[in-house]
C-alpha cells in the first residue's frame, strides 16, 4: 500500500476497478474498513452487499464526494491519513460546527468544497 507524500495527491483511479469506485480500495488507502467508508459517506452496510448497489449512481457519487474533499485538503496536511482525520473530526467554523464528514453524510459535499475554496481565498483566515 502506498501512502502519498505532500507533493502527490490521491488519484481517483487508484480506487477504481472496471470504471467504478471500490469501497475496499478506498478503505485500504485510508487504513480503515469498507464498512467504515460506507458509514463515513452516509451509506448503509447494504450498499456493499450487492454489485448493483455498489455500481449505482447514488453509491458512486457518495464514494466520490469525500475523495474530492480529501484531494483538495491533502496538500495542507501532508498525508491522506491526516486529511481523513480532519475530514472526520474537525468542526468547520461557519457551518454550525459540523465536520466535513457530517456535511458529506447530509449530501452537502458542495458546501465543504466551497468552504475550502473560501479558506483558500482568505475569507475564513
Amino acid at each position: 500500500m502506498k501512502i502519498f507524500g505532500a507533493a502527490e495527491k490521491m488519484h481517483i483511479l487508484q480506487f477504481a476497478e472496471s470504471g467504478q469506485l471500490e469501497p475496499r480500495r478506498i478503505a485500504a488507502a485510508l487504513r480503515t474498513s469498507s464498512e467504515d467508508v460506507t458509514q463515513t459517506v452516509g451509506l448503509s452496510k447494504d450498499a456493499l452487499q450487492r454489485r448493483t448497489r455498489i455500481n449505482s449512481d447514488k453509491t458512486q457519487r457518495r464514494l466520490r464526494e469525500p475523495l474530492e474533499v480529501l484531494n483538495k485538503v491533502e496538500p495542507r496536511f501532508g498525508s491522506e491519513l491526516t486529511a481523513y482525520a480532519w475530514f472526520r473530526s474537525e468542526p468547520l467554523p461557519g457551518l454550525d460546527g459540523r465536520t466535513a464528514m457530517q456535511l458529506v453524510q447530509e449530501g452537502k459535499a458542495g458546501q465543504v468544497l466551497e468552504y475550502i475554496d473560501a479558506v483558500d481565498a482568505g475569507v475564513f483566515a
